[in-house]
Formats: structure tokens, C-alpha cells, sequence
């Protein structure tokens, strides 16, 4: 949960609303700001967390689906992986998003202690959707600026389902010069590529306008790769909305826009 941006948490509680769906939030973490402007505060809870989980259990919450997404610490990914193990084995649909870095590197702040911790909650997904980045440090293949090849990608696709996720979609792929978006849906057995052009520029919070459009979208019925293509119109369109602010580091002001959709 982010004070000053609209990320994270931020960005996604306002989609899943619209599109439906009543979602609740469990932080891992209270940020001040994005890392991005280079001084930052934050709050581990953890302790929340510890605490939080048993109450839930008792009060016999249970959620359709649960997204989790950045991770401050190892207790936490267990914590929250062996939740989502239990929520599981009752029905509960798990997606994640493996929230660690983009172009290449990690965020700023994270190590690659973040990696390993990262596998152990993508091991319990149904679904799983790192961008090309956050895929590469968790199958430990080598990040290639310039792009890879669709069978490299099938590689890639095939690696983070033996990780333990169902189905998996890698974002922000460059395949043979064309960016887009590639998939592995486990109920077809089916690979899957969906091409975008590419927007410049760098906007903050779209990989969790990506996550909660296609969450939402998949818990309204639509199969993996339609939900896919809308989602990714969807966050193109929220981008060319947003394309005149100021500050893209505060994330693209998504409410306002909500209506479009």
C-alpha cells in the first residue's frame, strides 16, 4: 500500500471494484512513495500479517480468488504461500504477480533474496503473470535486451510452469522485433502470443491495472487469452488518457477513467 502514488493497492482496488467483484487488501508492506524517486519510507508488516491470518481463519473468511503481489520479507512469503495453500485445497483461485523489477534489473531496495522468496508463492498459482524481467531472475535465464525467440519464450513459459504455476503469462516480451504479451493456458495445453506496439514513455502502477484487469475479467468467465487481449487494451487505453501528466511516477489517476470501460 503506497501513501503517494496511485499504485500497488492503489491502483487495483478501484478496477476489481467496477468490474464487480468486493476485494479486500491485506498489505505487505506501507510505502511512502513509489522507490523511484530515490528517498523512500517503509513499514514491514509482517507482524500485521502474523496476526491478521489466524483472525481470518477463525471468522471463516474465504475469498473466490486472492492476488498476491510485492513481498518485503521470507516470513511473509511463507506466511502468505501457506495461506494460500490452505484457501486452495477449498476452491480458491490463486494469482500472482511476482512484483520485483522491469528493464532488466531489480527495483530499487530489493536483492535477489527477493527471487527465491518470490518462487515459493509462485509454486501455489493458478495463475502467475511476471513481466519478461521478473521471469528471467525466476527461471534464471538470462535477460536479452534486444528480444528472444518464440521458442525461447515457450522455454520461458514451460520453466515457470515447472516452478509450480498452472498457467502462466509473461508481459512486456520482445519476440522477433514486436513487443507483446505471451502465454501457457494448463487447461488446453495451449502456447499463446498477443502482439502490442509499444507506448513510450515509462508509466507507473500499469503492471497492477494490468493485474486487476485480468483478474477481474477471468473471475467474470472470459477464457486466459481473451481476458488477456482486454486487458491489455484496457491498459493502453488508461495510459493514452494518462500520456500528459506531470509525474509518472505517481501512477495513472485510473477512477475517473473507469466509466470508459
Amino acid at each position: 500500500m503506497v501513501g503517494h502514488s496511485k499504485v500497488g493497492m492503489g491502483a487495483m482496488l478501484p478496477v476489481l471494484s467496477y468490474l464487480g467483484h468486493s476485494a479486500f487488501n491485506l498489505p505487505t508492506a506501507l510505502v511512502s512513495n513509489t522507490f523511484n524517486y530515490g528517498l523512500f519510507n517503509v513499514l514491514d508488516t509482517t507482524d500485521y500479517i502474523r496476526g491478521t491470518l489466524p483472525v481470518w481463519k477463525q471468522l471463516g473468511f474465504r475469498c473466490d480468488a486472492i492476488c498476491t503481489g510485492y513481498m518485503y520479507s521470507e516470513e511473509q512469503a511463507q506466511l502468505v504461500s501457506d495461506y494460500c495453500r490452505e484457501q486452495a485445497a477449498e476452491g480458491t483461485k490463486i494469482f500472482v504477480d511476482p512484483v520485483m523489477g522491469d528493464g532488466g534489473s531489480l527495483y530499487n531496495g530489493l536483492s535477489m533474496q527477493q527471487v527465491e522468496i518470490m518462487r515459493r508463492v509462485v509454486a501455489v498459482a493458478d495463475l502467475t503473470f511476471p513481466n519478461y524481467t521478473e521471469a528471467a531472475l525466476l527461471t534464471d535465464i538470462p535477460y536479452q535486451k534486444d528480444g528472444i525467440t518464440w521458442d525461447e519464450a515457450c522455454q520461458m513459459l514451460r520453466k515457470l510452469h515447472e516452478i509450480g504455476a498452472k498457467s502462466v503469462l509473461v508481459t512486456s516480451c520482445i519476440i522477433d522485433g514486436q513487443h507483446c504479451v505471451v502465454g501457457f493456458n494448463h487447461l488446453d495445453n495451449d502456447f499463446f502470443r498477443l502482439d502490442y506496439e509499444e507506448i513510450p514513455g515509462q508509466y507507473h502502477g500499469t503492471g497492477d491495472l494490468f493485474s486487476a484487469f485480468l483478474i477481474g475479467h477471468l473471475l467474470n468467465g472470459k477464457p486466459l487469452k481473451d481476458a488477456t487481449r482486454r486487458t491489455m487494451d484496457a491498459v493502453a487505453r488508461l495510459i493514452d488518457l494518462n500520456k500528459d501528466l506531470d509525474d509518472k511516477y505517481r501512477g495513472i489517476l485510473v477512477e475517473q477513467f473507469l466509466h470508459q470501460f
